[in-house]
């Protein structure tokens, strides 16, 4: 049999992509030009910016940059739902490997807007449902992880991906995910970080807000880890501190089906994701492999043969 003209190639979500490398949800990823420009050059697929019925008042949204990564402040894309249904649209029509992130106040709420999304030709959903930057105080579980995504699920046939933060009972939330119809995890959304200002002891940015950056790839790598061994086989969106295409290739050995970046690309964005594409096929060209050779090769070798 001759090799796959693309040996770079992956199917997630009902999608089939180019590459495993995927752009992750955020501020860069809130305009339709940046989306296309990112696939053009080389994203696998991309991530829109988290979509949300009901976003608020623009208020203190920042980014910080720290030695070890990045904090930012920020929640939902202010465009209204009708004008990312139309964005939706323009991309079904020619196919293109977007996943629509969306989230809202309430699971029935989240439900509504899946199936409006959807009925705008989304093709495959990441439901932020993990985000800390919200005003009310946070705290994920199993039981809210559940009933957010099945009001999704009862509304919509279409692939789910349910993003979750790495921390506490991954693995009970990651069950839940599933058990309540999500074809597959993102793992890890940010985690709460704090900044001081060394002189003064003044908190940067006024508050924990979302950390992002290399720091946290070893603590995702180690999560995705465990899950895999413990026989969680379902499809996982592995994110959190890619730099390099070693990074890519660690989160696949580990058992990620496909890998986000997002905090790399606040440097140099499409100059960065070209290194990363690039650097990727060059891998995998120079060891004759492809990703689905790479994909659980660090696991338990009784695990690595159930995960699909």
């Amino acid at each position: 049999m001759s090799e796959p003209a693309n040996r770079s190639a992956v199917e997630v979500l009902g999608l089939t992509l180019s590459s495993p490398l995927v752009v992750g949800s955020g501020l860069l990823t809130d305009q339709e030009r940046n989306i296309r420009r990112l696939l053009a050059k080389g994203a696998g697929a991309v991530v829109t910016k988290t979509i949300h019925p009901a976003p608020g008042v623009l208020a203190n949204e920042r980014l910080l940059r720290i030695p070890t990564g990045m904090l930012n402040s920020t929640t939902y894309s202010r465009r209204a739902v009708d004008e990312w249904c139309g964005i939706i649209n323009r991309f079904a029509e020619q196919a293109l490997p977007v996943i629509v992130s969306i989230h809202a106040r309430s699971p029935g709420e989240l439900g509504a807007l899946a199936e409006q999304v959807v009925n705008a030709g989304a093709q495959a959903l990441e439901l932020g449902i993990a985000c800390m930057n919200e005003d009310e105080t946070f705290e994920d579980t199993p039981d809210r992880v559940y009933q957010y995504t099945a009001q999704v699920r009862a509304r919509v046939s279409v692939k789910i991906s349910a993003k979750l933060a790495i921390g506490g009972d991954t693995r009970g939330r990651a069950e839940a995910a599933i058990f309540a119809g999500a074809d597959a995890i993102t793992l890890s959304d940010t985690i709460p970080g704090l900044a001081v200002e060394t002189d003064s002891g003044q908190v940067h940015l006024g508050d924990a807000y979302g950390y992002s950056g290399p720091s946290l790839k070893p603590m995702v790598l180690a999560e995705i880890f465990a899950l895999r061994n413990a026989g969680f086989d379902s499809p996982i969106l592995g994110s959190g501190g890619v730099q390099t295409c070693d990074d890519i290739v660690d989160y696949l050995s580990v058992g990620a089906n496909v890998v986000q970046v997002y905090t790399a690309l606040h440097r140099n964005m499409y100059d960065t994701l070209v290194d990363l594409h690039e650097g990727l096929t060059s891998w995998l060209d120079n060891r004759g492999t492809t990703p689905a050779e790479l994909f659980g090769r660090s696991l338990d070798r009784e695990n690595h043969a159930h995960a699909k």
